[in-house]
């Protein structure tokens, strides 16, 4: 490909993070929805787990397959096609009958959103071939997660309260139109030097690990966590999960070359978004309980109190960016673990009259976590790995993301479900506070890790990793 102008790269930029917007804020327009849709769909707590997790955990489920498409047959059919069956399965979603319909549409749009984020990524690594440029585009497309992750529950809670809940998914049907008619125009046709061949059984496998874990955790308070159903879904997962790491060595050329994880930055940036997303997850599953049915206040209201997190990720994601640029991954992490772990804390505290201002610095301290957290992932996952792979690279830190967030919601939910007697007003601050202190566990782990998996023995593990993957002369170079 050649070498393009820094207008035509920044263009493409702002191209596939169009893409990165839709995506990110249809996972947290959803959940402000979820009260709505709640009482016009009769939807049980399991069904508003349900409404979340059915996009993302087909979104996790294909993520590694789409980044391995866009290698394959091309990113930008990849991504374009992405961008169609999005539009399609939103414009569905709005016009749900029922709750099972709903969940269906949901499984559509993920299905598009897959071949979108992990691609746009690989197309973002192939054209800033600079470390410190691509970091810092990398900073844009971190704080462009903040803005649509910041600006959901606000501006879903005003369509909902102006127009209803059909209308946060038909918000991103002219977004996408734009994205399709653009990336048309102006950005390049790329793919692998090397096609890799599609992998069907480790497609399989993924689907069958993470759907029998998912249904198991949300399923278990209604069963029963001793129930034959919810044992044998366990036991899938588990059995899911052995054929992976029995198979995937064996294949030639594997969904995911599980080689990758001998990294130690790279399985720790993994492990840190699975923890990450998983307590931002959960985080935004109890936050719109809370607000809409414990302290009753409107959709749009209840949006506005998330305004702190959307500030704060506008703010963090460019300047996490350009310190992972400077100083590597390491204060990014840390900052991160640190206001994960102490938002936590502090939500701890909740009732049913905790004083506003406690609420809205709590969120701005959660806001810092998760605005900080995303680009020394995706710098991390991508670092040291050869170009020619750099669509499964960066499929595996948005599948860990989108695994998180759906393990998130699931224990969240489930948590929830197992500790509440009596109405959500009475019942939530003693059946919530598990769901907190779970947070702060997710937050001990960002740190942990944040600092073990980033000195000089790590980057050593990344390096020789880089050496056994490489199969060309051209590497994406370890971030120092």
């Amino acid at each position: 490909m050649p070498e393009l102008s820094r207008r035509r790269r920044m263009l493409i930029l702002v191209i596939c993070c169009m893409s990165l917007f839709i995506v990110g804020l249809d996972n947290t327009i959803v959940n402000v929805a979820l009260p709505a849709i709640e009482r016009d769909l009769h939807a049980p707590v399991s069904g508003m787990q349900w409404t979340i997790d059915a996009y993302t955990l087909v979104l996790a489920s294909l993520l590694l397959l789409a980044g391995s498409t866009g290698d394959r047959v091309g990113r930008r059919r990849t991504f374009q096609t992405g961008l169609v069956v999005f539009a399609l399965g939103s414009l569905l979603c709005g016009l749900a009958p029922s709750l099972g319909w709903l969940v269906a549409f949901r499984v559509l749009q993920a299905i598009g959103g897959s071949m979108l984020n992990p691609v746009a990524m690989s197309i973002v690594t192939n054209i800033f071939t600079d470390p410190r440029e691509r970091a810092r585009a990398i900073g844009v497309w971190g704080g462009v997660v903040g803005i649509s992750i910041g600006l959901g529950p606000v501006v879903g809670g005003a369509l909902i309260d102006s127009i209803g809940w059909r209308a946060i998914f038909w918000i991103n049907v002219p977004v996408a139109a734009a994205a399709l008619v653009l990336t048309a125009v102006f950005v390049p046709e790329s793919r692998a030097s090397r096609a890799r061949r599609i992998d069907p059984v480790g497609q399989v496998l993924v689907i069958v690990t993470l759907a029998a874990l998912t249904y198991a955790i949300i399923e278990a308070p209604g069963h029963g966590w001793g129930s034959p159903l919810i044992i044998g879904f366990s036991l899938l997962a588990v059995a899911g999960l052995a054929g992976l790491l029995i198979y995937e060595p064996r294949r030639r050329e594997p969904l995911i070359d599980l080689r990758f994880f001998r990294s130690v930055p790279f399985s720790g940036a993994s492990v840190i978004a699975m923890s990450a997303f998983a307590a931002f997850g959960g985080f935004l599953f109890l936050n719109t309980l809370y607000l809409q049915d414990v302290r009753h206040l409107s959709p749009f209201h209840a949006g506005l109190c998330t305004l702190p997190i959307a500030a704060m990720t506008l703010l963090c994601g460019p300047l996490s960016g350009r310190l992972v640029g400077e100083r590597g991954p390491r204060p990014s992490l840390v900052i991160a673990g640190v206001a994960f772990t102490v938002s936590g804390l502090m939500l701890t505290r909740l009732s049913a009259d905790t004083p506003l201002l406690w609420i809205l610095a709590a969120y701005t301290v959660f806001g810092l976590g998760s605005g900080i957290v995303n680009a020394p992932i995706t710098n991390t996952a991508v670092s040291g790995m050869p170009i020619s792979q750099a669509g499964v690279a960066a499929a595996v830190a948005s599948t860990s993301r989108q695994v998180g967030q759906s393990l998130g919601v699931a224990i969240a939910g489930s948590v929830l479900a197992t500790g509440l007697s009596g109405s959500l007003r009475d019942g939530f601050a003693s059946a919530g506070r598990a769901g907190w202190w779970i947070t702060v566990a997710y937050g001990t782990v960002v740190l942990a890790l944040g600092i073990i998996t980033t000195g000089r023995w790590a980057k050593g593990t990344a390096e020789r990793t880089a050496a056994h993957l490489s199969v060309e002369d051209t590497r994406i170079p370890v971030t120092s």
